[in-house]
């Protein structure tokens, strides 16, 4: 590596490291609120349970950010051991598979209670919710724990540590066929994690809020509460803030044609997002739909209630004789 590329690596770190503090501090304070507000100060809804588990997600994800910051500032030398290494980045998977299946049956419900609001009304129950709700994270699980396998430690140049994937699952690191192998795994797996991660997710998501969209414009409603705007600010900033993750994952198939100035101005990108999108989108909600001075007069009780109220389960009407709603 030469001097330019070294000083280009080591400054990418740093500003990864200086990104990861500060979204630490703000994502336990501001994930906590949300979760003591959401379990323990509001009626359990539908639309409550999908939030809490989702919140949960963030919250679990910000607690790992410590670790990641003292390996980028000791020059990713991995300190933990082999297991944190392999469970951490499982976890980490399974954040981001919760999170995304979690905002598609989001979504999904949105569409059905729109559509099929008499169906609603007698099978869409907390218990359900709660149960459908487990099933992501187990399936989650599923997909993300191949990486207790992949994820291994690795001694290289001057005893430093590093903990990454080694998709061969072998102690070889330097074998012409194992290498071949590890690539097409490799791939395999990107392959996968971008389908169900992003892709499939993204255009489900999408089509209903397509449908949900015409559906009010065909009963000429104007649904401009607070709740539907949380909902659409989720799936934006999840998937604005996801995209780079793909990315930076994409150009490590191929790692040895990139240069590591463009690698590492990938993971400082996809680091502040997927950051921000644990620990401040959830902030960002109560400022959806709401004069930003407002916020500060009002309490955060009254903000995550009306954030969270479970709109078309308890206080819209039917839409089979709709009123106008005012804007």
């Amino acid at each position: 590596m030469s001097t330019r590329d070294r000083v280009g690596e080591g400054a990418a770190h740093l500003a990864v490291a200086m990104l990861l503090c500060p979204t630490f501090l703000v994502g336990v304070v501001g994930n906590g609120l949300y979760l003591w507000v959401l379990g323990l100060k509001m009626r359990r809804t539908v639309t409550t349970v999908w939030f809490l588990h989702l919140v949960s997600c963030y919250f679990l994800f910000t607690l790992l950010i410590p670790f990641f910051t003292v390996y980028v500032l000791l020059g990713f030398h991995w300190v933990f051991g082999t297991a944190m290494c392999k469970l951490l980045n499982t976890w980490v998977s399974e954040g981001m598979f919760t999170s995304v299946f979690l905002l598609a049956l989001i979504s999904l419900d949105r569409y059905i209670l729109t559509h099929h609001p008499i169906w609603s009304r007698h099978h869409r129950t907390v218990p359900r919710a709660q149960k459908l709700a487990g099933c992501v994270w187990l399936a989650s699980f599923g997909l993300s724990a191949p990486y207790l396998a992949f994820r291994e430690t690795q001694v290289v140049d001057g005893g430093r540590i590093i903990c990454i994937n080694n998709y061969a699952l072998s102690g070889v690191w330097n074998g012409a066929e194992l290498q071949d192998l590890g690539r097409r795994v490799h791939l395999a797996v990107f392959v996968v994690r971008f389908l169900l991660g992003f892709l499939l997710p993204f255009c489900t998501i999408t089509g209903c809020y397509v449908c949900v969209g015409l559906k009010m414009k065909e009963k000429k409603l104007v649904w401009a509460r607070k709740p539907f705007k949380v909902m659409v600010a989720a799936v934006v900033s999840f998937f604005l803030n996801w995209l780079p993750y793909h990315l930076y994952q994409s150009l490590n198939l191929y790692k040895k044609e990139v240069p590591k100035s463009v690698t590492g101005a990938f993971l400082v990108i996809y680091t502040f997002s997927s950051c921000f999108n644990a620990c401040f989108t959830p902030i960002l909600y109560l400022f959806v739909g709401e004069k930003f001075w407002q916020v500060f007069r009002t309490s955060l009780l009254t903000l995550v209630k009306a954030a969270f109220v479970d709109d078309l389960g308890s206080s819209s009407v039917p839409l089979g004789n709709p009123p106008k709603i005012e804007a």
